[in-house]
């Protein structure tokens, strides 16, 4: 059975999870199934993904069939930017419980700690092309998302995309309820938030990497771009321990203590990064992959550059 982190709940979060952003709704469901058959614990999913219905399949058809019980599962969504307002947090949880068909999430992430104006546009831009702001806070937000816990609709609550600065400003919030237990950001050989990682650590703040791949299929990935899982080095590294690139980009995480949520919906390959728990990397190869860092981000988020709450016009 796949290892885990525990949260500052006492909770414990599989380390290794099933990511569904860029996964169609024809073949979501399927994953999901295969994944869970694969012994996968953990599915991570968002409201922007648009595949929360589907995803929910996949699960509800798992537990029926008994192959697991819904609190064996890991079961992760975030609130999108556009229910940042106080009035339509709840309401935005209702939602995704109601698509997936759950009576709870045991983790619920703030996936940016920017407010987008509310309506029916996930992504409201502005002629120049930057997303249109609401009038909220992420400290406000925070307030109604600890309400979700207390109302029992959420086990655990959490923050993704959000710097340093950000993270002190939520847990030194007067009146705070609820820590954060975890921050999902970005992170790959060629981003290692070495930093970020350490800070989040310290608070006891757990930490998730998405992209963990470098997003191969982000429908703004181009040829010219750095490709992790076609790197000469990191498949030298791979080739030394008979292990595809990607097991080794996955492993990686995990010997950070670092939770990681490869992608795919190919059953084979869905398999396959399960395939990470016979080996370890050496201190020596780990040294190596931190060394390839160059602070390139598969998502710079340009779109939201001028945004009051923008994450990455900081170090870290």
């Amino acid at each position: 059975m796949e290892s885990a982190l525990t949260l500052n709940t006492g909770a414990r979060m599989p380390v290794l999870g099933l990511g569904t952003w860029k996964s169609s709704r024809g073949e979501v469901t399927e994953a999901v199934k295969a994944a869970i058959l694969t012994g996968y614990r953990h599915i991570d999913g968002a409201h922007v993904y648009e595949n929360e219905k589907e995803v929910g399949a996949g699960i509800r058809a798992m537990i029926d069939q008994g192959v697991v019980k819904r609190e064996e599962l890991f079961i992760v969504s975030k609130l999108w930017c556009t229910y940042h307002e106080r009035s339509l947090v709840r309401g935005a949880c209702e939602k995704t419980l109601s698509d997936l068909k759950l009576d709870y999430l045991d983790l619920y992430l703030m996936h940016f700690p920017m407010g987008f104006q509310p309506g029916e546009k996930l992504f409201p831009f502005d002629a120049e092309g930057q997303v249109i702001p609401d009038n909220s806070s992420f400290l406000e937000t925070w307030e109604e998302m600890e309400k979700l816990v207390d109302a029992g609709l959420v086990k655990a609550i959490g923050i993704s995309n959000f710097n340093r600065s950000q993270i002190e400003a939520v847990l030194n919030k007067p009146g705070l309820k609820h820590k954060p237990v975890n921050n999902q950001i970005e992170c790959h050989p060629y981003l290692t938030q070495e930093k970020l990682i350490n800070f989040c650590h310290s608070k006891g703040i757990t930490v998730t990497a998405y992209s963990p791949l470098g997003s191969p299929e982000s429908p703004w990935a181009n040829a010219d771009e750095l490709s992790h899982l076609k790197d000469p080095q990191i498949r030298a590294i791979a080739d030394k321990y008979k292990k595809t690139t990607a097991q080794v980009l996955i492993r990686f995480h995990i010997e950070r203590n670092v939770a990681v949520i490869p992608k795919s919906t190919n059953p084979g390959r869905i398999k396959e990064n399960f395939q990470v728990f016979d080996f370890k990397l050496s201190k020596e190869d780990m040294n190596a992959i931190l060394s390839f860092n160059r602070n390139w981000r598969v998502f710079p988020m340009d779109w939201a550059s001028k945004h009051k709450d923008f994450p990455l016009n900081t170090e870290y």
